[in-house]
């Protein structure tokens, strides 16, 4: 018999389902304090949490028959995922289980701002009949922009051509056969996109990628009068940005569910209070009946797979349950992710096909490090957990081409891991390697060998290799206040074109980095966060 102990509030059906299973025992205790979720979680074979309770090392410490968590809901933060792994324990968690609720959310938000529907609504209220005051715009005939064409984003495409509106889409990593089912044309180029559109409407996870996405540049490439839909995560708007060009009316009307810090300021509050057209809320996307309904009965479906030893679906991680591979491995799993996300960061295109190859005496080991590889890629590429079970086939859904070397023979390293990713035609390498058992290293991007530690903040640059280059760099960053930690260099010859990496103490502001792109001697920039 199986005991599951509910320590968050989750919907009837979900308590319901678990019920029905004549060899699991439910204990629903949603209100339980730490402390007291301390003393008895050693007699629990499965624990289901929302946000509210913390999954920590001590608590997993007592937890003597523990074998799965259930997470309902998407986020894991509040679980100690590096402990539960090394425990054997499964984390499960569900999903686009709230995919509906954020599309009508994102429906509405848009309808809203095109019709004055909250203006209108708070005239009445105020016993005011301003009839001519609220002529509105139709959807109908309009183009619109989806940045991100994932589950939310396809579904709100599937919505707007209903109204009977054009839909262009950009999202480099989803299939052009995907976006043709969906009858929306996928662009290559986000500047291309907004050009052509009247209403933006953002689906994309927060990534090093997408922080900052629309910022001045991409609002002066818009027509006169956008609309500005954001239902995704705060941050990849500019928010000074889109309060400029609200001053400005070059966004006619701006709906937000999301900010780059929830709850939002009362000051950033108060600037958009000041402007007609602005419809916001408290990042609602999930708060309906049939979301909550549907994460409830997701974590229960998971959770009873796991409990009867099945492959649950949406698995956060990986369990190893023989401690010695895990030790074996690990710093090996932590290089090729790092690997991942740094050559994601490193591309200047979305990436279509991936070449992994891993030789010398980790070869054997070689589908949970490339699979460890497409983790840290697709981090930076998708909203939901991705983890060493499910990376390939994520991989495979965004039509990310892998191909795949193993080989006992290395050139240089006693273990040897090489990341080639391609995209329309460009191509950029990333290689590295454990020394010492513990101490990982890049020792190779693009053409040139280098010797860096894969960690914290980088600033990777190709420059021409004559005198004065690094001190006009190390000039700006410290009228900016950046502090450099460390710097590597590496070249084909003396006098050609070197390749310089820095260790920053802090994330370079953009305006920074275009300032370092305007030094002669420069010919590429790229800050790299791992």
């Amino acid at each position: 018999m199986h005991k599951v102990l509910i320590t968050d509030p989750i919907a009837p059906k979900g308590i319901e389902l678990l019920q029905k299973e004549p060899d699991i025992e439910v204990y629903n205790e949603p209100e339980i304090p730490f402390e007291e979720l301390l003393e008895i979680v050693k007699d629990f074979d499965c624990i289901i949490t929302r946000s509210r309770t913390p999954v920590t090392k001590e608590l997993l410490d007592r937890a003597e028959k523990l074998k799965v968590v259930g997470r309902a809901g998407v986020g894991v933060d509040n679980v100690d995922i590096e402990e539960a792994t090394k425990r054997g324990i499964l984390v499960v968690n569900t999903p686009g289980a709230n995919t509906i609720g954020a599309t009508e959310l994102t429906l509405m938000h848009m309808l809203t701002i095109l019709r004055n529907g909250h203006k209108a609504h708070e005239s009445i209220l105020e016993h005011r009949w301003d009839r001519k005051k609220f002529m509105g715009t139709e959807l109908y005939g309009k183009t619109l922009g989806i940045i991100g064409l994932g589950n939310i984003g396809s579904q709100v495409a599937i919505r707007a051509k209903a109204f009977g509106m054009k839909v262009l889409a950009y999202d480099p990593y989803i299939p052009r056969e995907k976006a043709d089912r969906l009858g929306v044309k996928l662009v290559d180029n986000l500047h291309d996109m907004l050009k052509e559109i009247d209403i933006l409407t953002i689906h994309a996870p927060l990534t090093h990628e997408t922080k900052n996405m629309i910022a001045e540049e991409e609002f002066n490439i818009m027509k006169e009068g956008v609309y500005i839909v954001n239902c995704a995560r705060g941050g990849i708007i500019n928010e000074d940005a889109l309060i400029e060009n609200l001053k400005s009316g070059k966004v006619r009307g701006v709906a937000l569910d999301v900010y780059s810090k929830e709850p939002p300021p009362p000051e950033f509050i108060d600037k958009l209070r000041k402007f007609e057209n602005v419809s916001l809320s408290p990042h609602i996307g999930a708060n309906t009946y049939e979301s909550q309904e549907n994460v409830a009965v997701i974590v229960a479906q998971q959770v009873i797979k796991a409990l009867k030893g099945k492959s649950p679906e949406y698995v956060v991680n990986a369990p190893f349950p023989d401690l010695s591979v895990l030790t074996l491995i690990k710093p090996h799993l932590d290089l090729a992710q790092k690997m991942g996300r740094f050559i994601v960061q490193w591309a200047e295109e979305g990436i279509r096909e991936v070449h992994i190859e891993v030789r010398g005496d980790i070869s054997e080991h070689f589908h949970p490090i490339s699979a460890a590889v497409l983790k840290g890629i697709l981090e930076e590429v998708v909203d939901f957990p991705v983890n060493i079970i499910n990376a390939t086939y994520v991989a495979k859904d965004r039509g990310i081409k892998v191909e795949e070397l193993s080989s006992e023979d290395t050139p240089d390293f006693k273990h040897y891991i090489k990341v080639v990713v391609r995209s329309n035609g460009t191509e950029k390498i990333v290689a590295g390697t454990v020394l010492e058992g513990q101490l990982l290293r890049i020792v190779q991007i693009d053409k040139y060998r280098v010797d860096i530690e894969p960690e914290g903040i980088l600033l990777v640059f190709e420059n021409k290799d004559v005198p004065g280059v690094i001190g006009k760099i190390g000039s700006i960053l410290g009228s900016a206040s950046v502090n450099i930690a460390g710097f590597r260099l590496g070249r084909e010859k003396k006098g050609g074109i070197a390749l310089g990496i820095l260790n920053l103490d802090d994330e370079v502001p953009q305006h920074v980095i275009e300032d370092l792109k305007s030094i002669p001697e420069i010919l590429f920039v790229k800050q790299v966060v791992l």
